[in-house]
């Protein structure tokens, strides 16, 4: 949700506006008196919470755009020096689809519940309390990332509630023991029953655990490693909890991890460019259908104008062990690999991510290798996780990919990682999560002897614990672009990370053409000049060292792009400004997020 507060660089909406959509009945939903006094107006009003409050599907697929591990062509504004202010800041809005009118609604089904007590069951009356409380937690995890402190309303007020209207921000705190109430609320009185559980399209029990294990995680560890709040002493609390909503959902929960070893080289893929949700693993999502309900997915995967050109970096490829579990980065001459001796004997999620040396997908209606195209990519390792591999869908909207939301992979690694942080965690708890993630790609499961030098590096030295660092492998290339990465870096007090310059495949001579996947066509050569049309090599793209890239050891080397975008990171930008607009409407909302004054 918050991702999409880089899109924008005005408020569109005064914060007069919020107040007025904090004290009004909902626009554009029923609300005569005869409304929410049945089940089936109940389900009405819920459904309007999915459509309203998920991110969209171009967020879980795209959010990690602003991260350390993805290269794109064009950056967020909020992350380009220090330019942003307060009165470029959004997410305070009122309107319709403004962020405060979203409050209201779920507090106005909350308020308006008892119309229906008398008419449904008292299980059904708690599971559909336990959806509002459920979009309402989420709603405040998202305006606690984003600012910090912020207003807590449980209600739906009323135009004479003046001091509510005009009080001030809330502490952290506050909100998210209130948070936590609310998590706790849904998971016990949300149903579920089958109907609610099999499409993994409806919020259940099982989707308010995976909620309250992402939320608490990143409570826990934010204010462990955000020192600066001295709030180290209750981040445990946090993290017990999210081992326990972890442990609660592996232990009682429907679902398991996709794995068929027959499989291998595509299982975790068909996760993601696949039509049906496989029931066993995806917890919550969005559906698509052909023909019915698309989207641009694969168009933008494969456009080097309508997409971002995201690509994996280097220095994150890396990370991916080999097949026998050993570290790629413990090899001699590692960093001198060719792009494809990178692929070759590693964990099969690499290919299934990136576009690799074998990758084949229909082009013209003929199923042909197609080698990663620097029209599009901007490292060499060009992004496929989320793609359909026919080129029908680039060009027009018609993806049917389901898109996930919540998914138990990412339950096994908030378990390992609350554990770890807790220091609760040894081999048989490798055993029960990590392991089973990596031998689902085909990698060798052990739990590791030693730390890891390169992540510990990698990480700025902030942890040599073997087990968080290998944890946090594993969380990065499970979940990569899935949302998560960017939440990750400003929970761990990592936003240093951003500023990196991404790193690309690796060039042995400046002005060669280079065959990437031994098609017998050259694909890509780095060169100081752009060479006259007349010599130059057909289907190759030719990259000119200059403001976009060169290479790390000038004549040779890693690709390096990014380094003219001027990324800077400031401690400040751990949260967002208040904007100004809503302060001055509400002066009780300052003071102002430290920095941003």
């Amino acid at each position: 949700m918050k991702k999409t507060f880089f899109l924008y660089s005005i408020v569109l909406v005064s914060f007069t506006s919020c107040q007025k959509f904090l004290s009004r009945e909902p626009e554009n939903e029923v609300s005569s008196i005869n409304f929410m006094t049945k089940e089936n107006d109940l389900v009405l009003y819920s459904n309007g919470f999915i459509q309203r409050h998920m991110p969209s599907e171009e967020v879980l697929a795209w959010g990690d755009e602003y991260s350390d591990i993805t290269a794109v062509r064009n950056t967020s504004t909020f992350l380009i020096g220090d330019n942003w202010s307060a009165d470029q800041q959004g997410g305070w809005t009122g309107g319709f689809s403004g962020t405060w009118s979203k409050l209201r609604n779920i507090n106005y089904f909350l308020d308006n519940l008892v119309k229906a007590k008398a008419n449904v069951s008292d299980a059904v009356y708690k599971h559909y309390e336990g959806v509002g409380r459920f979009w309402r937690a989420y709603f405040y995890y998202d305006m606690v990332q984003t600012f910090g402190n912020v207003p807590w309303y449980d209600q739906a007020l009323e135009v004479t509630d003046y001091d509510q209207l005009y009080k001030g921000r809330d502490d952290r705190q506050l909100v998210m023991q209130k948070v936590l109430e609310d998590l706790n609320f849904a998971v016990e009185n949300c149903s579920a029953e089958s109907k609610y559980v099999k499409s993994s399209t409806m919020v259940n029990k099982w989707v308010a655990l995976a909620l309250k294990s992402r939320v608490c995680l990143y409570e826990g560890t934010y204010r462990k490693y955000h020192t600066e709040l001295n709030l180290q002493n209750t981040a445990n609390t946090y993290l017990q909890e999210a081992a326990s909503a972890s442990e609660n959902l592996m232990q009682q929960g429907p679902y398991s991890l996709v794995n068929n070893a027959a499989n291998v080289g595509t299982q975790y893929r068909a996760l993601f460019n696949s039509e049906a949700f496989n029931e066993k693993e995806i917890i919550f999502g969005i559906k698509f259908q052909k023909d019915v309900r698309m989207n641009s997915i694969t168009w933008k995967l494969f456009s080097g104008s309508f997409g971002n050109n995201w690509s994996l970096s280097q220095d994150f490829v890396n990370q991916y062990l080999n097949l026998d579990g050993s570290r790629f980065t413990d090899a001699p001459g590692y960093a001198t690999k060719t792009y494809q001796q990178n692929f070759a004997n590693r964990d099969n999620r690499l290919k299934q991510t990136v576009i690799g040396p074998d990758y084949q997908r229909r082009i013209g209606g003929t199923v042909k290798k197609d080698p990663p195209s620097f029209a599009i990519t901007s490292t060499g390792y060009q992004l496929i996780k989320w793609g359909i591999d026919d080129d029908v869908h680039v060009g027009v909207s018609n993806s049917y990919n389901s898109v996930s939301m919540f998914r138990y992979a990412e339950i096994l690694l908030n378990y390992a990682e609350a554990k770890a942080e807790l220091g609760q965690f040894d081999v048989p708890e490798w055993d029960r999560s990590i392991r089973l993630l990596r031998e689902r790609a085909g990698v060798n499961g052990s739990a590791p002897a030693a730390y890891d030098p390169y992540l510990a590096s990698y990480y700025l030295n902030q942890s040599t614990d073997k087990w968080i660092l290998e944890i946090r492998r594993e969380r990065a290339i499970e979940l990569v672009h899935e949302d998560l990465r960017y939440d990750d870096l400003m929970r761990w007090k990592l936003g240093k990370l951003l500023e990196r310059t991404w790193t690309g495949i690796y060039i042995a001579q400046k002005n060669t053409p280079y065959d990437l996947n031994n098609d017998g066509v050259m694909d890509v050569a780095v060169v100081d000049v752009l060479p006259p049309a007349a010599s130059r090599v057909p289907g190759v793209v030719y990259l000119v060292v200059g403001t976009s890239y060169r290479l790390s050891n000038g004549t040779s080397g890693n690709i390096e792009y990014g380094f003219s975008q001027n990324r800077l990171w400031l401690d400040k930008k751990y949260l967002r400004p208040v904007p100004n607009s809503a302060i001055q409407t509400n002066p009780n909302l300052k003071p102002q997020n430290q920095g941003w004054d």
